[in-house]
C-alpha cells in the first residue's frame, strides 16, 4: 500500500502547498481522500484525474473538499475523456449531506440547482459510523470523530497493511478504535499544545503522539499543520510522546504503508 500526499496544509492552502488531499494505492487501485484547495492541480501533475477508482471525504469543510466542483467540470465537459463518465460514474463516499452540498456549490443559479445533482457523473454513498465497505483491495471503515461538523476518520486495510487517517478531530475515544495497531497513523496535528485550545476541533502534536503511543501504531505521520503553526514544534511535541518513527508529511511525499517497522516500546523515536 502506497500513500501519496497531494496536499497537507491545515485549514487552508499554505504558501508552499495545497490543502488536504491524499492518494492511497494498492494492486492497481487508486483511492483519493479529500480534495481541498489546490489538490486537483497536484493530482493532475501526477495522474490522469479519470484514473481514480473512488473518492472519500472525511467531512465537508472547504479545505477538504473545495476542488470537487472543478472535478465535476472535468468529468462533465472534458472533450476527450478516456471513458464515458455517465456510464462509469465515480463513487464518492462522504457525510450525509455530501450530494446536496456539492450540487449547491456547483450550481450557478437557483434554477440550475433544480436540475443539478451531479449524479450523472458521480455515484454518491453516505458514510455510516463503523460500517465497513470495500473499494478494490481496500476494506474501509469510517469512524465518527469529534469535530464541529459531521466528520469521520478512516481505517483503510488490505491483506498486508493498515492505514489509519484521523481526518479533522479533537481528542475522543473513537480515535483509539480507529488507530489500534495500524501500521501507519496519518494524524492531523493542526497546532501546538496549549490549555486554551478549543475542544472538539483539532489535535496538537502532543495529542497526536499520545494517540500513536496508546494505539500501538508502527509509524506516525503528521499532517494538517496550519500555515501559522511552527511545524518543528509540532514534530518535537509528537516525538516527545511517541517512541516510534515520526515525521511530517510534505506535498508530493510518498510513504510505503506496508514497509516493515520495528515497533519501539519506551525511549524516543527519530
Amino acid at each position: 500500500m502506497l500513500l501519496t500526499t497531494l496536499g497537507c496544509s491545515g485549514s487552508l492552502p499554505g504558501p508552499d502547498g495545497p490543502a488536504s488531499g491524499y492518494l492511497v494505492e494498492a494492486d492497481g487501485c487508486r483511492l483519493a481522500i479529500e480534495l481541498g484547495s489546490g489538490v486537483l492541480a497536484a493530482l493532475q501533475s501526477r495522474h490522469d484525474p479519470f484514473s481514480m477508482d473512488a473518492l472519500l471525504f472525511s467531512h465537508l469543510h472547504p479545505d477538504h473538499c473545495s476542488d470537487f466542483t472543478t472535478l465535476a467540470v472535468i468529468r462533465r465537459y472534458h472533450t476527450d475523456p478516456p471513458h464515458d463518465t455517465t456510464e462509469h460514474r465515480l463513487p464518492v463516499h462522504g457525510p450525509s449531506e455530501s450530494a446536496d452540498r456539492f450540487a449547491r456549490a456547483y450550481a450557478e443559479t437557483a434554477e440550475e440547482l433544480l436540475a443539478t445533482d451531479l449524479s450523472d457523473v458521480f455515484e454518491f454513498h453516505t458514510l455510516v459510523d463503523r460500517a465497513p465497505f470495500r473499494v478494490g483491495p481496500f476494506e474501509i471503515t469510517p469512524v465518527r470523530v469529534d469535530h464541529p461538523t459531521e466528520a469521520y476518520g478512516f481505517r483503510i486495510a488490505t491483506g498486508s497493511a493498515t492505514l489509519a487517517f484521523t481526518g479533522d478531530t479533537g481528542p475522543c475515544d473513537a480515535l483509539r478504535t480507529l488507530a489500534d495497531g495500524a501500521d501507519v497513523l496519518l494524524s492531523e496535528a493542526t497546532w501546538t499544545h496549549a490549555d486554551d485550545r478549543p475542544t472538539g476541533h483539532h489535535l496538537s502534536g502532543v495529542q497526536a503522539g499520545e494517540l500513536a503511543a496508546a494505539a500501538g501504531v508502527g509509524r506516525l505521520l503528521l499532517t494538517h499543520v496550519a500555515p501559522w503553526t511552527d511545524k518543528a514544534a509540532v514534530l518535537a511535541e509528537a516525538r516527545g510522546r511517541f517512541p516510534g518513527p515520526v515525521e511530517l508529511v510534505v506535498p508530493g511525499g510518498t510513504y510505503a504503508v506496508d514497509e516493515p517497522v520495528v515497533r519501539v516500546i519506551g525511549g524516543h523515536g527519530n
